[in-house]
């Protein structure tokens, strides 16, 4: 028996009240948060734009080794995520229903930001705006202000994975839920291998890809939100 992906798919929009166009394009966000890590990862010192557990370990690790360096890198990328989910909700309070395109906009430009400083002068501050690029993606999917999809780092996703497969295999009457987790936690592998290969041929130069992927998104989810009902999604 084939698959029903369409099914899966609607089922994942069902629970988090989104058109089902955008529960698929939250695949591509992931696919997104992942190329733009491993761009981040490969070229500064292994730490992440969006894995902010990763840089957690890299801060204690630094505080407990004595290597307050990285520790001040890892506690910035901190702060830096932090502060894109900060603005990511100031334009879910102040704008709820243009949100999700306001929102995706805001990570446009601060990927475009990020590309144009990475080709003047790459380092740190590369990585800290890509950071908060990736904190504001993670306000794009959301309920009554809280976020409901963390798009950018995937323990959550392969959690639901098992959850769902479990109740499926015991017999529950949903037996595709875990699969729309699955296809979440494949985009962000396949954007992290996409992004591996860019920045081997490219470097920094492969933002830029990361920047127009960000903008078509942008314009893909204002035309979604545009057919989505006002109430589905919003703060």
């Amino acid at each position: 028996m084939a698959l029903p992906w369409d099914a899966a798919l609607r089922h994942y929009a069902r629970m988090h009240r989104t058109a089902p166009p955008l529960a698929a394009t939250a695949i591509c966000l992931a696919a997104l948060a992942g190329f733009v890590d491993a761009l981040a990862f490969t070229s500064l010192g292994g730490f992440f734009a969006s894995f902010m557990s990763g840089n957690s370990t890299r801060l204690g690790v630094g505080l407990g080794s004595g290597r307050m360096g990285e520790a001040a890198t890892a506690i910035a990328l901190v702060m830096s995520f932090v502060a894109g989910v900060i603005l990511a909700s100031v334009i879910v309070r102040a704008q709820p229903r243009r949100d999700k395109a306001l929102v995706m906009a805001g990570v446009t430009v601060l990927l475009a930001i990020a590309a144009v400083v990475a080709s003047i002068a790459p380092g740190a501050l590369v990585l800290l705006l890509l950071a908060m690029a990736m904190g504001a993606e993670n306000g794009i999917l959301h309920r009554d202000g809280e976020v409901t999809v963390g798009l950018t780092y995937m323990t959550g996703a392969l959690v639901r994975v098992g959850q769902r497969l479990t109740a499926a295999l015991m017999g529950d009457e949903d037996r595709w839920g875990w699969v729309p987790w699955l296809l979440l936690w494949g985009g962000f592998v396949a954007g992290v291998v996409l992004g591996v290969g860019a920045q081997a041929y490219m470097g920094w130069k492969a933002l830029w890809f990361a920047a127009a992927a960000s903008a078509a998104l942008t314009l893909l989810i204002a035309r979604v939100s545009r057919n989505d009902s006002p109430a589905i999604g919003a703060a």
